[in-house]
């Protein structure tokens, strides 16, 4: 792995992390009448068990900590699929490649948590209300967008002044 691609992999996960953070911090205090705290002890009790929701600033750092992986872990595996698919990177180069692949790659990101990863570690199945359609459609310009924009060529041309 070239050193610019380590580069682009940690802009990737961190605008992620902050953008997709950002986003749930505002539903949640906005919309939903909760707290930012609450949310990342609700990431953190996916692994901690429902322990994490009365654990207070300690189960929400662990929270935001697990938010971050994730986001990490997407932009990795984002990285492998452009560095394995010339028809990415082209699309990626093309003037609406980055919306495009950012429009299926976050609902992508959020089916594949939402309807696998998460059930398969909270042992229930998801629930489909307004609040799962809005992280759905709200992925693709807070999870996908970041990290599509992260790795297109347009964005890291030397030539333009």
């Amino acid at each position: 792995m070239t050193p610019q691609n380590l580069s682009r992999l940690a802009r990737a996960g961190f605008l992620t992390g902050v953008t997709d953070g950002l986003f749930s911090s505002v539903l949640n205090v906005a919309f939903y009448h909760s707290t930012v705290t609450r949310l990342f002890q609700g990431v953190a009790s996916v692994l901690l068990g429902p322990e994490a929701l009365t654990g207070g600033t300690r189960t929400a750092a662990i929270g935001v900590l697990m938010h971050f992986g994730v986001a990490f872990g997407w932009s990795v595996v984002f990285l492998l699929l452009v560095m394995t698919s010339a028809w990415l990177r082209t699309l990626l180069s093309t003037r609406y490649g980055v919306v495009a692949v950012a429009s299926v790659y976050g609902p992508f990101v959020w089916m594949a948590m939402s309807l696998a990863v998460i059930p398969l570690l909270v042992h229930r199945p998801p629930t489909f209300n307004i609040r799962w359609w809005v992280q759905f459609l709200g992925h693709a310009p807070f999870v996908g967008l970041p990290i599509a924009a992260s790795f297109a060529p347009a964005f890291f041309r030397t030539d333009v002044e």
